[in-house]
């Protein structure tokens, strides 16, 4: 499933060791573009998606699984993210200039208006 939204916070990162060892988890909450707004709370855990590639207000498409589960008779839903894609840095990479592959050239001889710095 595919969330797509503006990205409103990124909520500080929790670390600790489990009997398989260490985890990371960092929640980021986005904002959906709807008529009607809705903020999602999207868990991430041990890095699967690269949450330092972006920052609030970029526009996000999140892949993501849910999955709820039972403990003492209540039910808890989790939305983790496996894959995310960033509007922003596919529209920065299509305005940018080419990069050119070979070095532009030099004149051999500087002009006489030209300053030595």
């Amino acid at each position: 499933m595919e969330i797509t939204g503006k990205l409103v916070k990124l909520v500080d990162a929790q670390t600790g060791t489990s009997a398989r060892g260490e985890w990371k988890k960092q929640q980021f909450i986005i904002e959906t573009e709807d008529q009607y707004p809705k903020k999602i709370c999207i868990q991430n855990w041990n890095d699967k998606v690269d949450l330092n590639a972006v920052s609030v207000g970029d526009k996000l498409t999140v892949s993501i699984n849910i999955e709820s589960r039972e403990f003492n008779e209540k039910w808890y839903t989790d939305v983790q993210a496996w894959r995310m894609e960033s509007s922003n840095q596919t529209e920065n990479k299509a305005s940018a200039p080419p990069i050119s592959a070979a070095p532009e050239e030099m004149p051999l001889e500087p002009d006489e208006d030209d300053l030595p710095f």
